[in-house]
């Protein structure tokens, strides 16, 4: 437990670095706005395209793992959907707080996958985000969007994740290499995706004691924190994955939930602050419990 919490420990320290220059005038606001931008339009699907299209896996060599994702993550929506009848929360509450019981933090998750498995993890990590970010976006946006389906579809098509991903798969299949050129400048960038990342996840992190009931933080924290990856860990185990892959699996269930969820919520409906609270609760106990879950594994 001692040494998984020792490797995490680099990438924790960043989030709180993170959090603590937020407070600081010289990096007001706006600033981090940019870098929010910057590492969701450029860095991040720079990294997920290299990784992707240089892998030596595919997805139907990683088809067990992209199963157990799959199958938690659903288990996940379905616990986070009876939050509406249990906790009687008003409908556009429960719509913008639904996604944090299985939405994933990508920087946390990349960071773990890089001190886990180098890039074997990586590559593994981009298949999972390949494969999960439809999947979560079309149910956050489902309940958010209440039907409206045009705009589920508008979602999807501009997601940088998703175009990154499917890019990336499609130059693997045609079996090209990269370009030297081209491989250095992806590298370059995908090296700043992971520190700028996770200062941005902690100067995202917001405290709003009154923005949801306490019965509906814990709830909504013991569905991804707790649920989901003891749900992945049965499944890897039955499904007999690899060391490496197993770990993947559950650390992909057990990382706090994503910021995009408050951006989402606050532009759909309006109701960022319970999100924000959500989220930030759930990075602190997560860096507790993802070291927990990977002592279990290992």
């Amino acid at each position: 437990m001692l040494s998984v919490a020792l490797l995490l420990l680099p990438d924790f320290l960043l989030i709180g670095g993170g959090a603590w220059l937020r407070r600081l005038p010289s990096f007001p606001a706006e600033f981090w706005t940019g870098v929010e931008r910057l590492v969701y339009f450029v860095l991040f699907p720079a990294l997920l395209f290299r990784a992707l299209a240089s892998s030596p896996l595919t997805p139907g060599e990683a088809g067990k793992l992209l199963a157990v994702v799959v199958a938690f993550t659903s288990g996940g929506m379905l616990l986070s959907a009876l939050a509406r009848p249990l906790l009687r929360l008003d409908e556009p509450t429960f719509a913008a707080c639904f996604q944090c019981g299985f939405r994933f933090n990508t920087y946390v998750a990349l960071a773990v996958a890089t001190r886990l498995g180098g890039d074997a993890g990586v590559a593994m990590l981009s298949l999972m985000v390949g494969v999960l970010v439809p999947i979560v976006n079309v149910a956050a946006v489902s309940v958010l969007a209440q039907g409206r389906g045009l705009r589920i579809l508008t979602e999807l098509a501009r997601n940088p994740l998703i175009l990154a991903c499917a890019a990336g798969v499609c130059w693997r299949i045609t079996g090209w290499p990269l370009p030297s050129f081209a491989g250095r400048l992806l590298q370059h960038l995908a090296s700043a995706a992971l520190p700028l990342g996770l200062l941005a996840v902690g100067a995202g992190l917001r405290f709003a004691g009154d923005a949801l009931p306490l019965k509906a933080v814990l709830w909504w924290n013991g569905v991804k924190l707790v649920a989901m990856p003891a749900l992945a860990l049965v499944l890897a185990l039955a499904l007999d994955l690899p060391l490496l892959e197993r770990q993947m699996a559950v650390m992909m269930a057990a990382v706090p939930t994503a910021t995009s969820a408050y951006i989402l919520a606050n532009q759909m409906n309006g109701r960022g602050a319970p999100v924000a609270l959500l989220i930030s609760t759930g990075t602190l106990l997560a860096a507790i419990t993802l070291p927990l879950w990977l002592a279990v594994v290992s």
